[in-house]
């Protein structure tokens, strides 16, 4: 079965988590990402939060899988030249290294031009251009900057980041998306072009429904949010504890056994149509025909009280017996799951999206697959490579080297 991107090879010029992300994704859907990586050394990630002693970490093959590794220091001479040659050979360059750094190697965007007016060049930086576009950005820093942290965490409690990499895995898929507009655009253009994207700006992105509630709280009080109708609002959107954030209120219950188990809640929204079956379900039917109960402008301020109901009814059953009582009444709800439980669903094995791969140096290990599923692209998932595993192949097949041009560059140690 032929993949969305076959034919299309990319120069990985990153590390970390941001940039590994977008091409992860990129290979995923079929292209040759060939990861560029200084010899000796690798990206950092090898051997970070590692669990086997001398083993690549999790953190690096979760993020770098269906790649080629290539070993490469352009600043030597032969590396230099081997570098021009891969982008003339090449489609799409991605980097996320401190601004100006492949430049200091050399390769303006100037020169990558001319060297391939075809090359797409990919960027993921910190902050875009202002004052501080200079500056180091990392995971955190981006969700505080970009207003995930200030709108998140409990009513009147410090600010608070989400587990989930919103900065770096959610910027390396805004740059994969640029990358692909930029592949289209290149297939009537013939010319490339360069696609940067920003992690405050990508964090930005996902809050922007507390965007949307700042300008709305210059029209009066946030009527959804828990601080109405007796809490104050002040000049920014203010953190919401658990609520929904949308159109209908929802909230996280406690559910049988929770004095044990932290995950033992479910998060229920209260949606207007399915109202009263939920009523019905946690036994005020009499709500139904309330006139002080059954519209969703009267619930608004009695909503934390809904909610009381609601857990008094969660916690005689577990998580899982909640959701299956509520969703054929459409009630909108979902058990709050432990990655434990997660890694073991098998739905998610069998969509494959919980993915086994096996490692010639760790063995068997769990990574997330392709979130997005083609039809006609099957998601199958490659382990990572060992540093500088593809090295001979990548420079015989995509740069053109014969033996003599290999040892060059071996002697001179750019490979």
């Amino acid at each position: 079965m032929s993949k969305a991107l076959d034919g299309v090879k990319i120069i990985d010029m990153t590390h970390v988590q941001s940039g590994p992300t977008c091409t992860q994704i990129l290979a995923w859907f079929g292209a040759d990402v060939l990861k560029i990586e200084r010899p000796g050394v690798g990206d950092p990630t090898r051997f970070q939060l590692r669990d086997i002693p001398d083993v690549d970490s999790l953190y690096f093959t979760m993020l770098n899988a269906n790649k080629r590794s290539i070993t490469l220091n352009p600043k030597t001479e032969v590396g230099n030249r081997i570098f021009a040659r891969l982008i003339q050979e090449c489609d799409v360059l991605v980097e996320n290294f401190a601004p100006g750094a492949i430049d200091r190697m050399g390769f303006t965007w100037e020169r990558i031009q001319e060297l391939n007016p075809r090359m797409i060049y990919a960027s993921i930086n910190g902050f875009g251009p202002g004052p501080y576009e200079d500056c180091k950005v990392y995971e955190n820093v981006a969700q505080c900057t970009g207003g995930a942290a200030s709108t998140t965490g409990q009513i009147d409690g410090v600010p608070s980041v989400t587990g989930a990499q919103i900065g770096d895995s959610g910027t390396g898929l805004h740059l994969a998306t640029g990358v692909l507009a930029a592949l289209v655009h290149r297939s009537h253009s013939n010319r490339g072009q360069r696609v940067t994207c920003a992690m405050q700006d990508s964090v930005l992105n996902l809050c922007r429904v507390k965007l949307r509630d700042q300008q709305r709280l210059a029209h009066g009080p946030l009527k959804e949010y828990p601080q109405y109708p007796d809490g104050e609002f002040g000049e920014a959107v203010p953190r919401a504890g658990n609520a929904s954030g949308g159109g209908h209120p929802g909230w996280i219950v406690k559910c049988r056994g929770w004095e044990n188990d932290p995950d033992a809640y479910i998060y229920v929204i209260v949606q207007a149509h399915a109202f009263p079956n939920l009523a019905e379900a946690i036994g005020h039917p009499e709500w139904v025909d309330d006139p002080e109960w059954n519209t969703p402008e009267a619930r608004l301020p009695k909503l934390m009280e809904i909610y009381a109901e609601i857990e008094k009814w969660t916690m005689t059953m577990n998580k899982m017996d909640v959701m299956d009582t509520l969703n054929p009444l459409n009630v909108p709800c979902g058990p709050i799951l432990s990655m434990k439980e997660i890694s073991t669903e098998p739905a998610l094995r069998a969509s494959g999206t919980i993915v086994e791969v096996d490692h010639p140096e760790r063995g068997k290990y769990l990574t997330v697959g392709n979130p997005i599923k083609l039809s006609d692209s099957d998601p199958d998932v490659a382990r990572s490579p060992l540093l500088g595993e593809h090295t001979e192949e990548i420079l015989r097949e995509v740069v053109g080297l014969d033996d003599l041009g290999i040892q060059e560059a071996r002697e001179q140690g750019a490979i």
